[in-house]
């Protein structure tokens, strides 16, 4: 069996970031907190954390770290049951950046009894958190359950593709076409960013290589778009006003939509049932049917 002491001072050097650190949280010293890690590496046989500043969990140390917060979530579900209601155990999801931007907050608030760890990653990447064991729960493009999770239909985040009526102006004099595309500067978000790549081709039937900016960032993507940095699919509640005032224009009147869905490990998914909810609830009020 794992040594629970060892995976609590995994977590919290994980948690905190230091040996330091997390021997302050462990009440401990921070050699006893390195005795704790080595004997956990020892039983296992390989390293569980990249030591450095912060350190970081190797994969085995991730899927460790996971283990020990469902381990704690289990705990706390079964606590609450029978009357206990203190502590609030950290849960690890995968979101990605514009659901956060736009509508998952709410949906954290309303759940006060856990500490979130949030991932961010791309919707069309964000399961392989879950299949990693990684995360708890993740909002995915993916509509198939990865193997010992649960699948919810959250319904399509919709997006438009916009651009400053300057850049407009100069790049797409006429119109939305396959050579202005070739030229134009394009925003995608990373390198894992594929909407403005499908955008285009449901425009055109085709793949056609774009010339791109890389902005990491949902609030700065709408801010690039604004300055004429280049053109970009936003989601539409973040643009609605800029398009009605003139700031922004249309490329495309066809709003490209892209289907979310909450999957959540069967392990852990009766103690997440209330994020779960209000996952489903903020869901149902923000996106497209």
């Amino acid at each position: 069996m794992l040594d629970p002491l060892q995976l609590a001072a995994l977590v919290a050097v994980f948690e905190t970031g230091t040996f330091e650190a997390a021997s302050g949280r462990l009440n401990i010293t921070q050699s006893a907190v390195s005795q704790r890690i080595k004997a956990l590496e020892d039983r296992l046989g390989a390293p569980v954390l990249i030591r450095g500043q912060p350190c970081t969990p190797t994969e085995i140390g991730a899927r460790l770290v996971r283990h020990t917060q469902d381990i704690a979530l289990i705990e706390r579900a079964t606590l609450r049951d029978i009357g206990h209601t203190e502590g609030r155990p950290t849960v690890r999801i995968a979101l990605n950046a514009d659901s956060l931007a736009t509508w998952v907050l709410p949906a954290l608030s309303a759940v006060d009894d856990v500490l979130f760890d949030i991932v961010i990653d791309d919707q069309d990447h964000s399961a392989s958190w879950l299949r990693t064991g990684q995360v708890a729960a993740a909002i995915t493009s993916r509509a198939d359950p990865v193997q010992g999770c649960d699948a919810h239909p959250l319904g399509s985040l919709p997006y438009l593709a916009t651009a400053s009526a300057g850049f407009a102006a100069k790049h797409f004099p006429d119109g939305l076409t396959e050579a202005a595309v070739r030229r134009a500067p394009s925003l995608t978000f990373n390198a894992k960013d594929a909407l403005q790549a499908q955008f285009v081709q449901r425009e055109f039937g085709k793949r056609v290589p774009l010339p791109v900016h890389r902005i990491a960032s949902t609030e700065a993507f709408v801010s690039a778009t604004r300055h004429g940095l280049g053109w970009g699919l936003n989601p539409t509640v973040l643009v609605g006003d800029l398009i009605a005032s003139g700031e922004l224009v249309l490329l495309s009147p066809e709003p490209f939509l892209t289907p979310l869905y909450w999957q959540v490990s069967r392990l852990v998914a009766k103690p997440l049932q209330p994020l779960t909810q209000a996952i489903k609830v903020a869901a149902r009020d923000n996106l497209t049917a």
